[in-house]
Formats: C-alpha cells, structure tokens, sequence
C-alpha cells in the first residue's frame, strides 16, 4: 500500500492539486487499500492542529501584515536608504536589510516577498538596476523570513520534535545574518561589473536620524520577539498576540495609515493564509502517520547510513536530499513529512 500513497501523491502534485489535497488523497487511497478506520484518519487529522504554539502562525502573520499595511514597509526601505544608498549597489543592499529587520516581523519568506517587494523592485528598477537582477534581490534576500527568528517553519519543526522553540530561534540569528552579508557581497560584485548608479551624496546625519526615528516601530516589534521568547518572558503564541496589539497601536496611532477597512482586509488575508497553513499541517500529520506507521523514514535513514557513516558526507546527502524535495514541495509540508 506504501506504492498506492506515493503514486497517487506523485500524481495529484502532477496534475496540479494543491500539495495539502495531495498530502490528503494520498493518504485516504492508502486508508481505504488497507482498510483501515477512517476515524483514525479523522483523529490523526486533528491532532496535528491541536497545538497551542500552532496558534503563533495566525497571530505572526497578522502581525507582519498590520505593519504592512501600516506603512511600515516605506518606512523602513526608506531607512535603510539613507544608511547604505550612497555605495555601490546600495539599493540591493537596502533591500537585504529591509527584509532581514521584517524578516523579524513576519517568519515567513511570502510575507516578506508581498510586504517589500511591491516596493523595493519598482524603486531599484526606477533608478537604474535591472528588473531581473532587482527581482532576483527580493527574491533571495526574502528567504531569510524563514531563518531569522520569528520562524514559522521552525515554529513547525519544534512542535512536531518536542524542541525548544527558543533555543531554535537563537540557533537562526546568526545564519540569517551571515545570509544577508553573502547577498551583499554578491550584490556588490554584480553592481560593480555592471556599473549601477548609486546616490551622489552620503545622507547626513540628521537625514538618517530622521528616517531611524520613523522607522524604529519595526525595529522595536523586532525587539520585543528577540528578547521577549528568547529571554523566555513569553511563550512564541504570547509574544505573537503582544505583536498584533502593538502593531494596531503603531498602524492606527503613530503612523496613523490603518483603516477599518484596511484592517479588515488584514484579516481576511490571516485568515486566507492561516487557513491553508493549518489544513497542511493537518494532511501533513497524517501522511507522516502512515509514513512513521510504514517505517519509513527507517529505512531511508538506513540506506543513506550504509553508504557512509562519515557525519559530514551524510549531512552533504541530507542537504542535496532536501534541495531536491524543495524543488516539488512547500517548505511547512516538507518539514512535517521528512523532519521526524
């Protein structure tokens, strides 16, 4: 029956059904061919929803979103600007930055591609950089969303293995930051060869004062995640709820561009990507049940290690593994089926 739920997920992916459905087709084929109680697949769906640090994906999300539509994203290219804008390829390099200090924000990588790239892309484009090499930026500094504390993919990852979601936080700050310095200095040689403009003039102090003071709000949000779950103050669903006032507070009070309607529209677009985030994780829960039921993440675990018992080899082999599931399969849904 293993055959019937790779074949039916493999062709459900194929065919264009969202990676959730397929998770959930496939595993109900291989519930009927092995006639197995379809409560159990009721149970097993649930189970892997119920979780109360599962609650901190809708309330970071929502977070990231409020200071989106807060006018955050402005604010803070803006900053970054002032700071970097007058070196070579200083707009790649605000855009890098841009997105690690929202990257602290929203634990997502689409979160910060939708919040920043409507903006950063048309500005490089606009003062010279190409479009490709400006989408590029956004594209790959975006990926740091997932690295740079808050995660929801390591949210994932420790709920499903008992870790320490703090401790796996801490283990991503300085990943995402040597990440940003390698985009950097890619950018930089790139702007180089190609001779991209830059700012005449270095801002001034007060110029770069000013943009700070306006953009802090974010840095603060940012802050109050860090030391807030990492200082172990709060739980990551608290820190993420602390998040959703103050950025009602920031977008309604400071900033003062968050309407009722637009706030609405916040939380229809949390609820749209929550929705679709939970009924993964649930589909997920089930098929790395039969998988687990199956034993097979044994048998891989055991294939690769009788080809080497080197450590380093073996984590060279895990990481070409997962660069290859990555190229078919969405980041929360490879961590729950291949993570245990």
């Amino acid at each position: 029956m293993v055959s019937v739920l790779f074949i039916t997920f493999v062709i459900c992916l194929f065919i264009g059904v969202p990676v959730a459905f397929s998770l959930g087709l496939a595993s109900l084929a291989y519930f009927l061919g092995a006639n197995m109680p379809i409560a159990t697949f009721s149970q097993r769906f649930f189970a892997g929803i119920d979780s109360f640090t599962l609650l901190c994906i809708p309330g970071f999300t929502l977070a990231g979103n409020l200071m989106n539509q807060g006018g955050i994203s402005d604010k803070l290219m803006d900053f970054c600007d002032k700071l970097v804008g007058h070196l070579t390829g200083g707009m790649a390099y605000a855009n890098i930055m841009a997105s690690m200090i929202f990257a602290g924000i929203s634990g997502t990588a689409l979160s910060d591609t939708v919040a920043l790239g409507g903006i950063e892309i048309p500005m490089m484009v606009d003062l010279g950089y190409d479009k490709s090499f400006s989408v590029a930026v956004t594209a790959a500094s975006s990926c740091m969303g997932p690295i740079i504390p808050p995660s929801l993919p390591m949210i994932m990852a420790a709920t499903m293995t008992g870790l320490s979601v703090s401790k796996m936080f801490m283990a991503g700050i300085v990943p995402g930051i040597l990440m940003g310095g390698g985009m950097a200095l890619v950018s930089y040689v790139i702007s180089k060869r190609r001779k991209y403009p830059k700012r005449e003039h270095m801002s001034s102090v007060r110029e770069i004062l000013k943009s700070g003071r306006e953009a802090i709000w974010a840095i603060i949000m940012t802050l109050i995640i860090l030391f807030g779950i990492i200082g172990g103050m709060v739980t990551p669903t608290e820190a993420s709820i602390i998040c959703i006032v103050y950025g009602t507070f920031v977008g309604f009070v400071i900033y003062r561009k968050l309407t009722l309607k637009s706030f609405y529209q916040c939380l229809q677009q949390t609820l749209s990507s929550a929705a679709s985030i939970m009924a993964l994780v649930a589909f997920a829960n089930v098929f790395a049940y039969i998988l687990t039921k199956e034993r097979i993440p044994n048998m891989i675990a055991e294939a690769m290690l009788n080809l080497t018992s080197n450590k380093y080899i073996l984590l060279l082999l895990i990481n070409l593994f997962l660069i290859f599931v990555g190229m078919f399969m969405e980041t929360i849904a490879a961590i729950l089926i291949l993570f245990p």
